[in-house]
């Protein structure tokens, strides 16, 4: 498959996985401020940061603080990529920024897109098809997926391959414009490499890879994939709410494709978050099996000293 599909499909995917609760439109600073109290605001605050590109805030916001203190440092021990590994495609987005800001990078790509796949929709069309077919079939059977993750990733590698399969991707002014940009901004964004990510740690490295798919996801809309179109349709209910464990359905359309899942959660300390990111996180970390640890809360208070005290 030609890089330049990879980085478009990626880049979708990962701006698309969490379509917005209701329609979201940016908020200034005074409004950012993130309320995980209810199960739909929660899923709202985490679209809130996709929209604007805000992958730092969004891993920030979708585990409890303790367990995003270890996550870092899992991060920065080179163990994960989380919450890039939420990603339902094999290709990772940091692999795929590393090509594209390789040096002559956008050259060397252009040549190769001019001569593999320029005027080839044919090509095109099949390796989405592939893409498509591979792709369900993995999700489906394969892979570490909850039920409500196989049934949403799913519908999401559908909706990208029927989309991908009517997209001028074999347009060959619109990919000599595409590469340049997304070249261009995958070397703003600073090194990708595996020494760079985990020597920037996971919020700067995010704020970076957040800025590049911002870059993407206009280079996406000139494909005709609109994604702001995608969050605008979305709409949420909360299916059904026991204690500290709730269900929200969520529905959105993304490049004309209806998706329509059931996302769980849960309540740690008063705050909501995503089931699936939970268990990922915690994996991510180390924990055993991705099961909660009194780490997830903060740590109590040391309890006074007992008995006699001696005098300094």
């Amino acid at each position: 498959m030609p890089p330049t599909l990879r980085s478009l499909l990626a880049a979708m995917a990962l701006a698309g996985l969490l379509a917005a609760c209701r329609p979201v439109t940016p908020v200034d600073d005074a409004q950012a401020d993130t309320d995980l109290s209810r199960p739909a605001l929660a899923v709202q605050a985490l679209t809130r940061h996709m929209r604007s590109g805000d992958f730092a805030a969004f891993a920030r916001d979708a585990v409890p603080p303790a367990l995003h203190g270890r996550v870092d440092r899992a991060w920065r021990e080179g163990r994960t990529r989380w919450p890039l590994d939420e990603l339902p495609f094999a290709d990772r987005l940091p692999e795929v920024m590393s090509a594209l800001a390789a040096p002559d990078a956008a050259t060397a790509l252009v040549a190769g897109f001019d001569r593999q796949f320029a005027s080839a929709p044919r090509e095109i069309r099949a390796a989405a098809a592939t893409l498509g077919m591979f792709g369900v079939q993995y999700v489906e059977h394969q892979g570490d997926f909850s039920e409500g993750e196989r049934d949403h990733y799913a519908q999401l590698v559908t909706a990208a391959a029927q989309w991908a399969a009517q997209a001028p991707l074999a347009d060959r002014a619109l990919a000599h414009a595409a590469i340049p940009r997304l070249a261009a901004a995958a070397r703003a964004a600073g090194p990708a490499t595996a020494e760079g990510i985990a020597d920037a740690g996971m919020e700067a490295s995010l704020r970076r890879i957040g800025a590049f798919s911002l870059e993407a996801r206009s280079v996406l809309a000139g494909y005709g994939l609109d994604l702001d179109a995608a969050f605008d349709s979305a709409q949420a209910s909360l299916q059904v709410q026991q204690g500290d464990r709730a269900s929200v359905r969520l529905r959105y359309e993304l490049a004309g494709s209806p998706v329509d899942t059931v996302l769980d959660m849960e309540r740690i300390d008063g705050r909501w978050y995503l089931s699936d990111y939970l268990r990922h996180a915690r994996e991510a970390a180390g924990d055993d099996a991705g099961r909660p640890t009194p780490a997830d809360a903060p740590e109590p208070a040391a309890p006074p000293p007992q008995g006699p005290v001696a005098a300094p």
